[in-house]
């Protein structure tokens, strides 16, 4: 049976998008990439900004409400939806919850083969690059580095810090069936 769908978690400014890009580029096969940031801009800009959807403080720290919940929840439901119809999917995800975060993954993508990636980067590292984006409420790189990390298993790890993106794709490639 072959991979249908590459779950990818990291902090924010970890090297996903690039390293997804990459993957994108040297898979024989066709592969969307999906994920929070997808997801989050598709929001109402409403809810971008509130209690009841996703908040960004200045320091960093992420918030999330019951709405923002609820439509994770379907936006999930939907990515295993299109694995199970036939589109390979890269999926470029933050477990800020943690085990509780990829618990929530595995119920939606049972059955389906999934390749579990964590993208592990210095947070001095990440710092850097957040503030090189100017695109991220500062802290957020160096918060999350490890948080989202704790109590995930991954069937491959790894770390952008001093490794680029297309040699990390390389070795997710490799392990892709």
């Amino acid at each position: 049976m072959t991979t249908q769908v590459i779950v990818v978690n990291g902090g924010s400014s970890s090297g996903k998008s690039g390293i997804i890009r990459c993957l994108q580029a040297i898979l024989p096969d066709p592969w969307l990439a999906l994920g929070t940031d997808t997801m989050v801009a598709a929001l109402p800009p409403a809810m971008r900004a509130s209690d009841a959807g996703i908040e960004f403080a200045a320091d960093g720290q992420v918030g999330v409400g019951p709405g923002f919940r609820a439509l994770e929840a379907a936006w999930i439901e939907g990515i295993a939806a299109m694995a199970r119809a036939g589109a390979r999917i890269v999926v470029d995800e933050v477990f800020l919850g943690g085990p509780y975060s990829q618990q929530r993954w595995q119920k939606a993508l049972d059955g389906l083969r999934v390749l579990w990636v964590g993208v592990r980067c210095e947070a001095a590292v990440a710092a850097g690059r957040e503030l090189a984006r100017g695109d991220r409420a500062v802290g957020m790189a160096a918060t999350q580095a490890a948080a989202v990390h704790r109590g995930v298993t991954y069937d491959l790890e790894v770390d952008t810090t001093h490794t680029e993106a297309v040699e990390c794709a390389r070795a997710i490639a490799a392990r892709v069936g």
